[in-house]
């Protein structure tokens, strides 16, 4: 039933730690979802540094998912969006043919707190590589919940167990948040050909087996899988239908090397538009890697 447990490995990104899952040298992606990072969990006081700001980057070819547990963060893009998401709401942006943003901890800064929460890029299908940049904020009335049998459970996006989120995909996919009680135990349908399971916090056991905090199991098609909360836990449940490999490089995504360096460019040479609220600084394009081209995820 498990065909792979991935461990996240922590990378901090000047001052602010984060636990990266997806992409993984044996398996590059689960369905759409080409990245997965866990922000945090991290406690800041009041008045910390601005570096610790994702400043102004860009990205291609993908949609980015942003999904807090705790803290608060500002979102600014380049088609004219300021939004301040918070626990249980969803950021949805979608790349498409070129769209840059910044996430900073305006709130966070003020007050202090704790940040947890997750991160995640879903790539685009062929037909929609190049579709119009757009941006979409949905809170918790747009995504549906359950409760019953030690289990509360969210959709955040896509399709799964008879519910759909009001949240826009471009190809068939489910995002779960579920908190289980401790001796909780759910189930997983076969309904998708790729899932995973990240456990947040707590323990599970799944198949026999105990998986921890930062540690995904991804799962074999065509079986249901049953979880069982050995501790109080978060789990993250995702997937979907896969949408053909992809290369990915820095912040973007694409199906073709020559897109890939379009990209490189257009953004080396200032052709991609700084969100108007934030283009004081942007992130420059770092040097291109040594060795061979990415791999095809």
């Amino acid at each position: 039933m498990i065909e792979l447990v991935i461990d996240q490995r922590r990378r901090d990104l000047g001052g602010f730690e984060v636990g990266r899952v997806l992409p993984f040298h044996a398996r590059r992606m689960v369905g759409p979802f080409i990245f997965l990072d866990h922000m945090g969990p991290a406690t800041f006081q009041a008045g910390f540094p601005r570096s610790v700001d994702v400043r102004p980057h860009p990205h291609i070819g993908l949609s980015t998912v942003s999904y807090l547990f705790e803290g608060s963060m500002t979102h600014r893009d380049s088609v004219g969006s300021t939004e301040v998401i918070r626990p249980g709401e969803v950021n949805w942006m979608t790349a498409g043919k070129g769209i840059t943003h910044s996430e900073r901890f305006e709130d966070l800064r003020a007050h202090g707190g704790t940040m947890n929460g997750i991160q995640a890029w879903v790539a685009l299908p062929d037909e929609a590589e190049e579709t119009d940049p757009a941006f979409a904020h949905h809170g918790p009335d747009d995504l549906p919940t359950y409760e019953g049998g030690g289990m509360w459970a969210r959709l955040i996006a896509g399709k799964a167990f008879g519910a759909e989120a009001k949240v826009k995909t471009h190809s068939p996919m489910f995002y779960v948040h579920w908190a289980l009680e401790v001796g909780a135990t759910a189930a997983l349908p076969a309904e998708y050909p790729e899932r995973a399971a990240y456990v947040a916090q707590g323990i599970v056991e799944i198949d026999g087996r105990q998986l921890h905090e930062g540690q995904m199991a991804v799962f074999a098609p065509g079986e249901t899988v049953t979880v069982t909360a050995v501790t109080g836990a978060i789990v993250m449940l995702l997937g979907g239908e896969p949408v053909g490999p992809r290369l990915i490089e820095w912040n973007f995504v694409a199906s073709t090397k020559e897109r890939l360096e379009q990209a490189k460019a257009d953004w080396r040479a200032g052709r991609m538009k700084l969100p108007d609220a934030d283009d004081q600084e942007f992130i420059p394009l770092p040097p291109d890697p040594p060795g061979p081209a990415p791999a095809m995820s």
